[in-house]
């Protein structure tokens, strides 16, 4: 055969020629263009990018790679290929030396190709230098050369075929074997060379994607590993791979950090320019507009937006790209569509042509997929890492707000800025785009359906204009109930987190019922603005879901009314019908996008408002550490200070000048509220300084009056970051009287404290706060009243070995706010406050001689108290804890009986500490010294019961016909599809079809019913929701409400919370959402498969193994995918809990530098979380990719069968078939990503469920029970033989225990730590049940009557004055059963009718959450208070009167004693002189009644009474 041969000068006309290529049933392309433009296309890529590739290769090192196997492999490939090529041109040169000037372009093509090898050599080796492990650059060039390759390779095989191999077999030899190294070559380039040197990884589990090539970072391949693990076992935090660096939070936050200090630095300095530049005169409007534009955008948030924007910008500009190559592609595909259906049309078509056009259908929905999930990919990576980011910012903040922006956001607030608020974020950065792609994809679409259909398109313009005001108004509605949603959301919480935080009180005071009801106002509220809601949104999705069929009808009616010429052919229609499903897209993305726009603004906003919240001023408070500073050796001065909370508030500290000298002990007393705290809070710059000024020499340490603790070890909280000093840490403790309570502690100093220490006593947690402050071994001591909340001997103790003169401090500097009378004749210095100044200083002897307040108010008190007693005045004050645990059992893990009540305090005196039992000590439970639960991760797939209870709750009659809804909606659309392609195939008779108007109606009347009933369906699943909901919540709250006191104190706060707020969250939207979603794609399904079916039955042998790779492929995701979202909702809370300990703790953190160290901790727990956020999101991308090859598969099997029955099939059959099949990958990944996301939200139903297992108290009252209703008359108490214990298996706490109080009578119940006087008080209100024996109260079995019966007839003065939030009139009276005249003689006789008739609000004035706007002892008298007006006969006192100073005592004290005359009264003392004049005193001893008679006979017996009296100095 003849060559064909180029032009006279060597060179071709590149182009083909087409009735060679196209236009025949035989297609080629010639040899000359084969010969050039097939081999110069890899060709000129290279040549023309490597100049580029290799400066991003100069700029990018990441260190040398040793030469490998892979390496040396391609390099001996490139050596054979280039050597092709050189051999080709000699061989030329011999065989054609004749005509060589004929021959030209077949002498340059192999010198060209060689070269380019060459240079793909060298960027192998830069590559290797530089660092690069898998070259994206040179894949593509291999795979151009291969596919360049294929068009000759099919030439070769057909002229082999033809003439015989043998006619030029050296020739075809060299092609084959150089078109197999090319194939090798592109082999290789899919591997990922070994790391660089120096950088091998010595991470635990590193993430596999730094070792993945191109190719499997393209199909997330690499993902593949953790899928198979998860779906062999359930995945465990241990399994997940360690974060990217470029994820961890140090290197995003230190980077973000520098950028946000540059921003602000460059503000001000704008602004001050500006501003001077306005000032000096200059006038200048622009400037004046600028500087206005320059307050407006730090005012605004673009202000962080843009430092964001700058930090992750290139990274989310790479993903940006891909979504633009995907839009290409997908408008393409509608295009090729038009093709084929022309293909279709044409009987003379060569069929070769219907494959072409299939197959390139496929690759186009292959390229789609790919670039789409890239995107996906780069938006989820960034949104991940705004979070961090974002979370990182308030993090940091939170250590440095101050005390006047602290007021003003709550924790909630700032926990709710790191969880909702973060989510918001990462919604922007995903649909960010959208907001300015949306609008051109719609112009794209309308562009093309003009194309097709004239000036008819415009019809469709109209349709879209006419649903998006609608859909707008909906969203704005909505918007505005969802608002009024989370309001009641907000205040549901609220109250839940103040109703956990004190739900000893409610216990106590059987307040649950009138809480439950408040909780169930704000639900049903919620629940109804959620009702109103979900209706709107149901139009909404209708509207959207039968957009497609409006849009069709509007256009195709248009096109068919205008012209009866106007015939709708299959290519018009179904182009028509795949644009259209291409507009869907943008226009339901658009307002979504808009909408999470402008709340990124708001939130933005509010961000930033926190973010620029001013901060402590650093120059404040002078800390020098050199000695020069201070004059005269003195630690402290404050030079004529006046100090605020707030920079616009009263001042609170006002002519403050204090110097305090180097090593002394200044005492600082003065009534309840007159400011000593602050004067505290001054000196550790807390406070507003507004003159003056503030020296602090050295290192501070700092006891604040509620002690902060850990949810940590005990030793963790004492240490707090230092390293262990044995011998040190040792005579911390027992200086600070801890060593006998930790003999006491199931784990000694191993045992984890609860949130907020709860299972410590109030004395316990402030002397751990003490021992913390002394290990720090500082400089200067700021000790707020770190005395109140222990006992008289422990007191004394603590103050000789720690504060006073010899002890551990002796030679530091301390300053001491007191209560306690007898330690201030040992002080240096007292300084007397009285509102907010010092009126009198001076030592003790100084004042008592100047005759003054302080003289007068102690020669009043001496006549009463004796040497010890008024330091037991500073009794215990209550601290932070909702319980207390471990007063006796040495291994109570859950409860403790002492401190049930409220942190008994009597603490172990230290010489009569008996030694724990062997019997005892065999009992320790292997968690030994672990108290909180865990939030635990579930494993393996949720059970079919979780979802049995849900549907159960909703009811088998709401479910039945909701199915068949879906069916019948289905079947509509089905049929108006079917009725389309008929009308198409419709013969065309004189240029016009028949009985078009009919044919329309039709139409459009099986749409109207399929939009009708996609409403139906909608607003019933939605109100099921709704039910669901409604009985998970209330089953929820019953349980939760139900469960014994032990339940809370092993339960963390934040466990329970998490299930009101985050779990009922997603059962109220996300698991309807998920369940309408999944059905409605599933029955879409089935109509393409049957569609598909009807075209083509023969499908049915390539659609069923594809269905079940599918489930093969699915059931492999949901797997991991469950376990994925539970260990991230698990590592979620501990985010939460740390931020809300450290944001109450920020003062102390702060007064002992352990910024840094808490920063650490949150970005391991931020860390953590992302550990198991990131490969969720990568699960997605993986199964979607995968899957929608699989759904592409679909496309190309109708489209290739559609072309092998051309001869039998219609066009619009085809068109209906092949249109339809576009839309199986979008179906197949949202259906698995509904049913995923149905698997992970109604793991919520399981754990909101978890408590319905948990045990529960009593039944709260019993109906049939015949109690008196003024029962009890007498307030007669009767022990028989009664015996308590802790849990199961537990020694008893109390043994045997015979007594009868009569009715009138005074008893005090006294005894060492452990002895069990709380745990009466608890049997007596059965917190606790009885183990054996009964209690009768006038002569009623307690045991046999309802717990609210019981608890509401009798009071308790509990020592935590617990307040909620509300109104005062709520918090003395929540069931409103007393008249105003009542509730104001009740605060009258509590000493408060003063202070509350001063308030604007009177009885109405809100007290903030925990009563925070009330001082310790008003919150104490509100307590008094509230037992006053419930006036019971049985009064139980747990002497509460710690946090008043002494004068206030008093008054309590006679109060207690005129207005309980007549009843019983059972004191627990913790300081004995209250007890003295009653007429009984039983001493307890390791749960047994060791002495009971009058005070003064058991003082003349001498016996263990007599001793207690004399430690405590009242003999």
């Amino acid at each position: 055969m003849k060559r064909r041969t180029c032009t006279k000068s060597g060179f071709l006309p590149l182009c083909p020629d087409w009735n060679r290529t196209w236009y025949t049933a035989n297609p080629d392309l010639t040899q000359c263009f084969q010969n050039t433009v097939l081999v110069w296309v890899p060709c000129i890529y290279l040549w023309l990018l490597a100049p580029f590739y290799c400066l991003h290769l100069y700029c990018h090192d990441r260190g040398h790679i040793q030469m490998s196997c892979l390496c040396s492999a391609k390099m001996v490939l490139g050596f054979l290929l280039a050597s092709f090529g050189f051999v080709e041109f000699f061989y030329i040169l011999l065989e054609r030396s004749q005509d060589i000037q004929h021959h030209m372009v077949f002498l340059l093509s192999p010198i060209i190709r060689s070269m380019t090898v060459i240079l793909a050599m060298c960027i192998i080796q830069l590559e290797r230098i530089r660092g690069c492990r898998s070259s994206i650059f040179l894949f593509l060039f291999w795979v151009l050369a291969v596919v360049c390759a294929l068009v000759p390779l099919r030439a070769k095989i057909q002229l082999a075929m033809d003439e015989g191999i043998a006619s030029d077999i050296v020739r075809y030899l060299a092609f084959f074997s150089y078109f197999t190294i090319q194939l090798a070559q592109l082999f290789l380039c899919c591997f990922a060379d070994q790391p660089p040197e120096g950088k091998t990884i010595s991470e635990k589990n590193p993430c596999p994607v730094k070792d993945a090539s191109f190719l499997s970072k393209i199909l997330f391949w690499w993902f593949t590993g953790l899928v198979v693990k998860g779906y062999r076992n359930p995945l465990e935090a241990g399994d997940l791979w360690t974060l990217r660096e470029e994820d961890r939070s140090q290197k995003i936050i230190s980077d973000l950090e520098q950028d946000w200090t540059a921003e602000c630095a460059k503000l001000q300095k704008q602004e001050k320019a500006l501003a001077s530049g306005v000032a000096l005169g200059s006038r200048l409007p622009e400037q004046a507009q600028l500087l206005r534009k320059l307050q407006k955008e730090q005012s605004s948030g673009f202000f962080l937006l843009r430092t964001l924007a700058r930090k992750f910008g290139p990274y989310f500009l790479t993903g940006t790209l891909c979504i633009i190559f995907h839009d290409a592609f997908m408008f393409a595909i509608p295009q090729v569509l038009s093709l084929l259906l022309d293909f279709m049309r044409d009987e003379d078509a060569p069929l070769w042509k219907g494959y072409f056009y299939a197959t390139l259908m496929f690759l186009l929905s292959c390229l789609q997929s790919l670039f789409n999930h890239q995107y996906m990919y780069t938006c989820f990576t960034v949104g991940m890492r705004v979070k961090t980011a974002v979370m990182g910012l308030v993090y940091r903040k939170s250590l440095v707000i101050n005390s006047s922006a602290r007021r003003t956001c709550t924790v909630g607030e700032i926990v709710n800025l790191v969880s909702a608020d973060t989510q918001k974020l990462m919604d922007f950065v995903v649909y960010f785009n959208a907001v300015w792609l949306a609008p051109i994809e719609i112009a794209l679409c309308l562009f093309f359906l003009w194309q097709q259909l004239g000036p008819s398109a415009l019809a469709g313009i109209a349709t879209v204009i006419l649903i998006f005001p609608l859909n707008g108004f909906i969203a704005k509605k909505r918007s505005k109930l969802q608002e009024i949603q989370m309001k009641f959301m907000d205040g549901r919480i609220r109250l839940m987190n103040e109703i956990l935080n004190g739900i000893k009180i409610l216990k106590f005071y059987a307040w649950e019922k009138a809480f439950l009801e408040q909780v169930l106002g704000y639900r049903e509220k919620e629940l109804k603005a959620l009702k109103k809601s979900q209706i709107l949104y149901s139009i909404s999705i209708a509207s959207f879901n039968s957009s497609s069929f409006l849009i069709a009808f509007a256009m195709f009616g248009v096109y068919v009314m205008l012209d009866d010429k106007n015939v709708l052919d299959a290519q018009k229609v179904f182009v028509s019908m795949a644009l259209i499903n291409i507009l869907k897209t943008p226009l339901s993305q658009l307002p979504f996008a808009i909408s999470t726009t402008l709340q990124v603004v708001c939130l933005s906003l509010r961000m930033k408002e926190y973010i620029c919240f001013p901060v402590l001023a650093a120059g404040f408070v002078l800390l020098s550490q050199s000695f020069l500073y201070c004059l005269d050796g003195e630690d402290v001065v404050i030079e004529n200070g006046t100090f605020s909370w707030s920079a616009e508030g009263p001042p609170c500290l006002k002519r403050i000048s204090v110097s305090v000298p180097r090593g002394s002990l200044v005492a600082v007393v003065g009534h309840v509220g007159s400011g000593k705290s602050s004067l505290l809070s001054a000196m550790l710059g807390e406070t507003e300084k507004r003159s003056g000024q503030v020296t602090v020499k050295g290192s501070v340490a700092y006891v604040p009056q509620q002690a902060w603790i850990q949810n940590a070890t005990v030793q963790d909280n004492i240490i707090f970051g230092r390293e262990k000093l044995k011998t040190w840490y040792h005579r911390v403790l027992e200086a600070c009287a801890l060593l006998p309570d930790l003999d006491i502690l199931p784990a000694g100093d191993a045992t984890e404290i609860g949130e907020k220490g709860l299972n410590l006593s109030g004395g316990q947690k402030q002397r751990v706060s003490l021992a913390r402050a002394v290990y720090r071994k500082a400089d200067v001591y700021l000790l707020d009243d770190p005395l109140s909340a222990v006992d008289a001997h422990v007191g004394q103790h603590i103050f000789d070995k720690v504060i006073g003169p010899k002890g551990v401090l002796r030679d530091k500097t301390r300053i001491l706010v007191t209560h306690g009378m007898s330690f201030l004749p040992q002080a240096d210095l007292i300084l007397v406050l009285v509102d907010g100044e010092i009126t009198e200083s001076g030592s003790y002897q100084e004042l008592l001689s100047h005759h003054g307040a302080f003289a007068d108010f102690i020669h009043t008190f001496a006549s009463t108290e004796r040497k010890e007693s008024a330091i037991q005045r500073a009794g215990s004050r209550r601290s932070n804890a909702r319980l207390s645990m471990v007063d006796f059992m040495p291994f109570s893990r859950d409860l403790s009986q002492e401190q049930l009540i409220g942190g008994d305090t009597t603490n172990t005196n230290l010489q009569n500490m008996e030694p724990v039992s062997e019997t005892d000590q065999e009992q320790v439970p292997e968690d030994l010294g672990k108290l909180t639960e865990v939030d635990k991760a579930r494993t393996g797939r949720v059970r079919l019961d979780m979802y049995k209870k849900y549907f159960k709750t909703i009811g088998l009659a709401i479910i039945i016909p909701i199915v068949f809804l879906y069916a019948f909606q289905q079947g509509a659309s089905l049929a108006y599809n079917y009725w389309l392609s008929k009308w198409a195939d419709d013969p065309v008779v004189n240029g016009t079809q028949i009985d078009t108007d009919l044919k329309l109606t039709v139409f459009g009347a099986l749409g109207f019913v399929q939009g009708v009933a996609i409403f139906g369906t909608t607003v019933a699943i939605s109100i099921c929701g709704i039910i669901a909901s409604r009985h998970l919540h209330m089953d929820l709250l019953n349980n939760v409400l139900h469960s014994p006191m032990s339940f809370f104190e092993s339960t963390p706060s934040g466990n329970l919370l998490n299930r009101f707020a985050k779990e009922i969250d997603a059962i109220d939207c996300m698991v309807p959402e998920g369940l309408k979603m999944m059905l409605s794609y599933v029955f879409k399904l089935m109509e393409v498969c049957i569609i598909v079916l009807m075209a083509t039955p023969f499908a049915a042998v390539i659609i069923l193994p594809l269905a079940f790779l599918y489930a093969f492929v699915q059931s492999f995701y949901v797997a991991t995918s469950c376990q994925l979202r539970r260990l991230e909702a698990v590592s979620r809370s501990p985010i939460y809990t740390h931020f809300n300990e450290t944001v109450q703790g920020a003062s102390v953190i702060r007064a002992f530098g352990e910024q840094s160290r808490f920063i650490l901790q949150a970005n391991e727990r931020v860390d953590f979380n992302q550990t198991s956020y990131f490969p969720r999101f990568v699960a997605t991308r993986w199964l979607a990719v995968n899957l929608e090859f699989v759904g592409n598969g679909v496309v190309l099997a109708a489209a290739i069968l559609s072309v092998m029955g051309k001869s039998t099939l219609s066009p619009g059959i085809v068109g209906l078939a092949v249109s339809h099949s576009l839309q199986v990958t979008g179906i197949l990944s949202w259906i698995v990503r509904s049913w995923t996301d149905v698997e992970n939200n109604i793991v919520s139903v399981e754990r909101v469920n978890e408590y319905a297992d948990t045990p529960k108290e009593a039944s709260w009252s019993i109906e049939s029970s015949s109690l008196p209703q003024a029962w009890p008359q007498n307030g007669t108490i009767e022990f028989q033989d009664y015996g308590l214990q802790y849990r199961k298996g537990l020694e008893l706490a109390l043994k045997g225990i015979t007594l009868h109080i009569h009715e009138r009578e005074k008893v005090g119940i006294v005894g060492r730590t452990g002895a069990g006087k709380s745990s009466l008080a608890l049997g007596i209100f059965r917190i606790l049940e009885a183990a054996k024996g009964k209690i009768f109260i006038d002569g009623v079995d307690i045991a046999d009557i309802g717990l609210h019966d019981l608890r509401s007839r009798i009071t308790i003065i509990p020592q935590d004055p617990v307040l909620f939030s509300g109104s005062l009139r709520m918090n003395l009276d929540p069931f409103d059963t007393y008249t105003d005249e009542e509730v104001w003689s009740s605060l009258e006789l509590a000493h408060l009718k003063n202070f509350v008739s001063n308030l604007p609000d009177k009885l109405n004035h809100e007290c903030t959450e925990g009563g925070e706007n009330l001082s310790l002892g008003q919150r104490q008298l509100v307590c008094l208070a509230r037992a006053l007006l419930r006036k019971t006969k049985i009064l139980v006192l747990d002497e509460a009167t710690a946090a008043v100073d002494l004068e206030t005592d008093t008054l309590i004290q006679s109060t207690i004693r005129t207005q309980f005359e007549d009843c019983t009264v059972l004191t627990i003392a913790h300081r004995l002189n209250t007890i003295m004049d009653y007429t009984r005193v039983i001493v307890m001893d390791r749960g047994h009644i060791s002495e009971m008679d009058s005070p003064a006979n058991l003082i003349s017996q001498r016996g263990q009474f007599y001793r207690m009296c004399r430690e405590a100095g009242l003999v």
